[in-house]
């Protein structure tokens, strides 16, 4: 897990309120404006004080730089994984615009010169008329036509070029696009989609249960005891834990299903379509081939006991929210934590009122 991970987890636990506070506490120092900018900052300063950022803010405290608006503007484009991305959407996004740009232009010069050698088709028909008699007005006229027609096959050769050569520039910037694309809405531990990706997708999913009058279950899971596990062992081998349990809930839950990292040690799935009737199936699969497994610590073979996780999931009524679908799968959650854990249960029908 990076360390801009673990800050991400960290604000979405009990860690939060306290290193919340302490980002206060370190911007009020370094005399900043408490701007929803600078908090993020100071925030994953607070949780990771060794990291690059809080190196960087140190050296221009040192030094006696002020942290002005623009200065967190770049400390964040340098150093936030979101900002970072969305400088790389703006720069590829503005690259493309320029290319495009220059293949307009240069479309443009074409259909003009194009425009110029009619009008010396046209006239050159005409000064062939009349000088028929002519042999040396004739030859002049054919002169004209081959030069005209000459410099129209260069100019053609030339933007053949050019719009080849934008073609594979475009193509490029559109992998990157694709790449930057994969990188936002994919978790970096365990390359599975991020909270982000999986919000989108689910809301994506209702909308198309509601079109087409299908069904759609929605999956909870979560390595029990994590929290134990990760103080005994250290971060490192409960990070080989996480990828572990996403390794086999990818396999498990392979596309149509849509699996991601929904949180820290919590998964979620979208089971669309008739997939939804094999909820229990795939998630009786991923329990078991979890629970049969017995893990070693990479670093010193040392055995690191059973792993297991609690599921709970929810067949979702027509017209029902993402947000009581999620209530729904989460209590189904806690109901299995609540009978011992290491197993699946499903959530209850609900009332009418929570549908929409």
């Amino acid at each position: 897990m990076t360390p801009q991970d673990k800050v991400e987890s960290a604000i979405r636990g009990p860690q939060s309120y306290p290193l919340a506070k302490y980002a206060l506490e370190l911007m009020e120092r370094a005399k900043v404006w408490p701007t929803p900018l600078n908090f993020e900052l100071w925030l994953h300063v607070a949780g990771d004080s060794q990291g690059d950022l809080a190196a960087e803010i140190d050296r221009l405290l040192a030094a006696g730089s002020s942290i002005t608006e623009e200065v967190s503007e770049e400390l964040a484009t340098r150093y936030l994984p979101k900002q970072r991305l969305n400088e790389e959407i703006r720069d590829t996004g503005d690259q493309l615009s320029r290319e495009l740009s220059s293949v307009s232009d240069a479309i443009r010069m074409a259909k003009q010169n194009h425009e110029v050698f009619g009008r010396t088709l046209a006239t050159a028909g005409a000064d062939i008329d009349a000088a028929l008699s002519d042999p040396d007005a004739i030859r002049a006229t054919v002169g004209r036509l081959a030069n005209a027609t000459r410099t129209v096959h260069e100019q053609n050769t030339a933007l053949e070029r050019r719009l080849a050569d934008s073609t594979a520039e475009v193509g490029r910037l559109k992998e990157h696009l694709e790449q930057v694309r994969r990188d936002a809405t994919t978790d970096s531990l365990t390359n599975l989609a991020n909270r982000k990706a999986f919000d989108d997708e689910l809301e994506k999913a209702l909308a198309e249960a509601d079109a087409g009058g299908e069904a759609l279950a929605l999956a909870v899971l979560d390595i029990d005891h994590f929290k134990h596990f990760n103080d005994s062992w250290g971060h490192q081998t409960g990070d080989q834990v996480i990828r572990f349990v996403a390794s086999v809930i990818g396999r498990a839950a392979a596309p149509p299903s849509f699996a991601a990292r929904y949180g820290g040690e919590e998964f979620a799935i979208i089971f669309p379509g008739e997939h939804a009737k094999l909820a229990p199936r795939v998630l009786e699969e991923i329990r078991g081939e979890i629970a049969s497994r017995a893990l070693k610590r990479r670093s010193t073979n040392d055995d690191l006991g059973q792993i297991t996780i609690s599921g709970g999931y929810a067949l979702r009524v027509p017209g029902e929210t993402a947000e009581f679908l999620m209530e729904r799968a989460d209590a189904a959650l806690y109901t299995s934590k609540r009978l011992g854990r290491n197993r699946n249960t499903k959530s209850e029908t609900p009332p009418k009122s929570k549908a929409a």
